[in-house]
């Protein structure tokens, strides 16, 4: 078994070490899915829903964005990596509900899939926070790592 990378010797927690990592663009897209249900995707005009909090898709991509600058705030051993890019795709995949897609792009030491899942996942949280007064039945299905490159490795879901 592959010991875990945020373990030392004696099984303590802590930062991974990468300071001998060579720096290279790296690229990590999330995604999160939402079931929004029938009456709330009703609301939905030219891809976007409109409330009296402001337009519920815009106002989630800025709560995305500012959760994935901060992610290492969150995640307690997670480098503070510099974000070059932080992308948000929010789109209705069925009648009742919408994908989250959150693409971070950053030249570091360490990879930035913390910060699109990060990302995904506020966003995905803000659609909830502002769609609740609709309906209380609104569910996050799934949030998941789709691809990453850059680094060691790269990672593509839909090849494994």
């Amino acid at each position: 078994m592959q010991p875990f990378t945020h373990l030392d010797a004696n099984d303590q927690p802590g930062m991974v070490d990468v300071s001998d990592k060579n720096t290279s663009k790296r690229t990590a897209i999330a995604e999160s899915t939402i079931t929004l249900g029938l009456e709330v995707m009703k609301l939905m005009q030219d891809g976007e829903i409109q409330s009296k909090k402001g337009p519920i898709f815009q106002t989630a991509i800025i709560a995305g964005t500012m959760a994935a600058k901060k992610t290492s705030d969150w995640i307690p051993l997670c480098h503070p990596i510099p974000l070059e890019s932080c992308k948000f795709n929010i789109e209705a995949i069925n009648e009742t509900q919408v994908r989250v897609l959150c693409t971070c792009i950053t030249t570091s030491r360490t990879g930035v899939e913390m910060e699109a899942l990060t990302g995904a996942s506020a966003a995905s949280l803000t659609v909830y926070d502002m769609c609740k007064a609709v309906s209380k039945a609104i569910t996050i299905e799934q949030t998941k790592l789709l691809k990453k490159t850059g680094g060691k490795s790269d990672f593509n879901l839909s090849n494994e």
